[in-house]
């Protein structure tokens, strides 16, 4: 009854899907939705990229193993990412008037940095939708008993969010998480009350948590502990900025203030919300302590869903996995959109510059399948990973890659096409070594990684300059007798 009613919700989500692609009559359509969301599709659409499988499943799961300390780079950097987007970058790039955020690497760098970037953007989606995905096939699989196996599970959830993505786009995405998000919130808000109930009281559940130690969240006063702690942070908090998802939603504002409070006001909804899912894990912890304790050492991911199955009355169960699906249906949709759309405009385009409007939304489209084939079969592949591991590294590569000539090229006049490729190769470069080798386990990779990406900034727009002044010819003053 319980799959009947889930197969039937994302049925009802399609069908929205499909009318709102109604809308769609060109490429600018599908991408930005034609740059006429209001302020509050912005807020709910923002809120909804990021509240995906790793918020509901993930965060949870880190949470009562390691307490806030284990999730400062989700939700902690993830919303902040949102805010600093809303205050910083916001407003800059929506008067710019582009398409995709390569574009604007094109407008201020040149071709090749387009095109590098590009490609940098495109790689990191790959572990983001995977772990929506990932938790698609989980879900498939605990509602059907096992007779869904997790790929194909999987399979059933990327062609339910194709469905409507492929001839909607932004438009089909932004409406089905306007819907979805409000499910999501009443559903967790419900259940929340409810296990904290089953618990003998939210005051209880707080009391476990801090006898756990769980709300600890600054790291051990030691140089190891500290800087590991600051390169969680700003792997989401920094690393998501220079990302197509987050630019899709500032672009498809219908105002510049929509686009800049938008995702200040999703960013915090965002951090408060991505509690709820910490507090239900704690009520697991009270309301069936030997099963929490085993599913904990087997698969932490799995203790909300067992929780909602096994003690919670059929209306929760409901509730809960309406609450999952919309969810994880809203992340993966914009997911799958944004590197599709970053694809045609930034990297097809160069091949076939005199193609029309449709073409170019034909060619989104086509790309928008052949990405959902390969993310589906590396989810495969990446079977058994944590799905909380997988959106964070997701991010390193666009911040090691990407972030620096973002912030400079439109903060630093003196940024150069030399700078911005000295800052990409010199991040990606050091990022690898230390990911790859023992040192990493010494020093953050992606935090090694941006630094060394910031000095090739430096070095690259500001040493060829010195270099010429020094070739200068010197004039000889003459003598005044």
């Amino acid at each position: 009854m319980l799959l009947t009613l889930v197969i039937a919700y994302l049925l009802i989500t399609i069908a929205i899907g499909l009318v709102a692609a109604k809308r769609v009559k060109n490429s600018a359509d599908f991408a930005i939705a034609g740059r006429h969301l209001p302020l509050a599709m912005i807020v709910t659409t923002t809120f909804a990229t990021w509240f995906g499988s790793e918020t509901v499943l993930g965060i949870p799961a880190k949470f009562v193993n390691s307490g806030l300390n284990g999730v400062v780079e989700d939700p902690f950097g993830a919303g902040s990412c949102l805010i600093l987007v809303g205050v910083f970058f916001a407003a800059k790039l929506y008067k710019m008037s582009l398409l995709t955020i390569s574009d604007y690497y094109r407008e201020r760098y040149g071709r090749t940095v387009e095109v590098v970037c590009s490609i940098i953007i495109m790689v990191s989606y790959l572990g983001w939708v995977s772990a929506q995905v990932t938790a698609l096939g989980l879900v498939f699989n605990l509602l059907s008993g096992g007779a869904i196996s997790m790929p194909l599970g999987m399979a059933i959830g990327v062609v339910s969010i194709l469905a409507y993505t492929l001839f909607g786009g932004m438009w089909s995405v932004a409406v089905t998480d306007f819907m979805q998000m409000i499910i999501l919130v009443v559903g967790l808000a419900t259940i929340a009350v409810f296990a904290g109930q089953q618990a003998g009281g939210a005051d209880k559940v707080v009391a476990l948590a801090v006898s756990q130690d769980m709300f600890k969240f600054w790291p051990e006063p030691n140089f190891h502990d500290i800087v590991f702690f600051v390169a969680a942070a700003i792997t989401m908090m920094l690393g998501s900025i220079p990302q197509q998802d987050v630019f899709q939603r500032v672009m498809s504002a219908n105002s510049e203030y929509a686009a800049s409070r938008g995702p200040v006001l999703g960013g915090i909804f965002y951090i408060l919300f991505a509690f709820v899912p910490m507090f239900l894990v704690v009520s697991a912890m009270i309301i069936m302590p030997e099963k929490a304790l085993t599913l904990m050492k087997e698969d932490p991911q799995k203790v909300l869903p067992t929780l909602v199955m096994e003690h919670m009355p059929f209306v929760m169960q409901v509730l809960f996995f309406g609450a999952l699906l919309s969810a994880i249906k809203s992340c993966a949709s914009a997911t799958l959109l944004a590197p599709s759309v970053t694809f045609t405009e930034n990297i097809w385009r160069q091949f076939y510059p005199h193609s029309s409007d449709q073409q170019e939304l034909k060619a989104m489209r086509v790309t928008v399948l052949v990405f959902s084939a390969l993310v589906l079969v590396y989810a495969i592949v990446m079977q058994g990973s944590s799905i909380y591991e997988m959106v964070s590294g997701a991010y390193q590569v666009t911040l090691v890659g990407a972030f620096v000539p973002l912030v400079f090229g439109l903060y630093w006049p003196r940024a150069t096409t030399q700078g911005a490729l000295f800052a990409i190769a010199a991040g990606l470069a050091v990022w690898l070594t230390l990911l790859l080798t023992p040192a990493g386990e010494a020093f953050p990779a992606q935090l090694a990684g941006v630094l060394a990406s910031l000095a090739g900034m430096l070095v690259g727009s500001t040493l060829p300059q010195a270099i010429r002044n020094q070739k200068a010819p010197h004039h000889a003053v003459p003598h005044i007798a």
